[in-house]
């Protein structure tokens, strides 16, 4: 199959999107597939043998031109597709701008469609349908001015979470403990649009990937020190994974129940990554979700299906037919 790999983009996560792409690339080459990779922030081919040695840094980068253009949206960069795979993280490659391109292109790819993926982006209108559906969510409240003040006592006092309500890989995340750093968090937060203030729920770190609306195994995330920001994120040795988590059985099953709920609620297809914070207690509460999960070495996703026998290409192979079965139920077929 001629399989056009979309990496890298306009959004801060350039990075992890080349990753991802370099090793879903390189598993469709292995499986026999035509891969061409492109960028679409500028329209130029890449060599995928040339990105084996990319590596992530250690904070976002800046990324080339107006993270608002989009290349494909020329003539003649599609031409030849039969699918496109879709590697890119944040920005207008995961917010449903590219995946209403490609709709209106009448060519098939990976993961959610374009309603699906704005949902999920909006973390402030996401936690809205998860609260009407019954998933428990941390309470927030979105600011869209930076003269707005939050209350954190209606938010169950400090600690409180300042994040950009559209970004990924905790982009700006900030865990605020008092009211001197409240200030700085949400001017940080700010330089990526609306803030997401949000009651900080102690516990463990919990993630679910959910695969063609089947939960995969619960993974737990264990930070070496502080929490799971993008340094321990995209840095070996600074987080360790429990794979399958280390949790009673109806909490396991609480929590993949959950995952698959916010999966549906939102109209996902393909895999999704649920995110989840466990109280002492056991309750489970639903974060957010993201609609295209990093596929790099570190990512969780991989891990959780290597931990049901699923190995990384076969992986890959089933995304594709995923998006395959998604584009023909689209078109009226079975």
């Amino acid at each position: 199959m001629k399989i056009l790999v979309l990496m890298g983009g306009s959004s801060t996560e350039r990075s992890i999107s080349l990753s991802t792409g370099y090793g879903v690339s390189r598993a469709l080459v292995d499986r026999g597939h035509e891969v061409t990779a492109v960028d679409p922030a500028t329209g130029e081919g890449l060599e995928i043998e040339s990105l084996e040695t990319h590596r992530i840094g250690s904070a976002p980068e800046s990324p080339p031109g107006d993270e608002r253009s989009l290349v494909l949206a020329r003539p003649g960069a599609m031409d030849q597709a039969e699918m496109i795979f879709v590697a890119l993280h944040g920005g207008i490659g995961e917010d449903g701008t590219l995946q209403a391109l490609l709709d209106l292109a009448g060519i098939p790819y990976t993961g959610s469609g374009m309603l699906s993926s704005a949902l999920a982006m909006d973390k402030a209108l996401a936690k809205t349908m998860f609260r009407a559906a019954g998933i428990p969510t941390p309470r927030g409240r979105l600011l869209t001015r930076k003269d707005e003040v939050p209350d954190p006592g209606a938010l169950g006092g400090f600690p409180v979470v300042v994040k950009p309500n559209k970004q990924g890989s905790s982009v700006a995340v900030h865990i605020v403990q008092g009211p001197e750093s409240m200030e700085t968090a949400l001017e940080d937060a700010f330089r990526y649009g609306p803030v997401l203030v949000e009651e900080f729920i102690p516990g463990r770190e919990l993630t679910v990937a959910v695969l063609g609306g089947k939960a995969l195994p619960v993974v737990e995330i264990i930070p070496e020190d502080g929490f799971y920001d993008f340094v321990h994120k995209y840095s070996k040795g600074q987080t360790r994974y429990e794979v399958p988590a280390k949790l009673a059985e109806p909490v396991a099953r609480e929590a993949e129940r959950l995952g698959e709920m916010a999966f549906g609620i939102l109209g996902c297809s393909g895999v999704a990554r649920v995110d989840f914070r466990l109280t002492e207690d056991g309750n489970v509460f639903c974060l957010e979700v993201n609609t295209i999960p990093g596929m790099t070495e570190t990512s969780l996703v991989p891990m959780a299906a290597e931990a049901t026998g699923l190995g990384y290409q076969d992986l890959v192979e089933r995304l594709l037919e995923l998006g395959q079965e998604r584009y023909r139920r689209r078109r009226g077929g079975k």
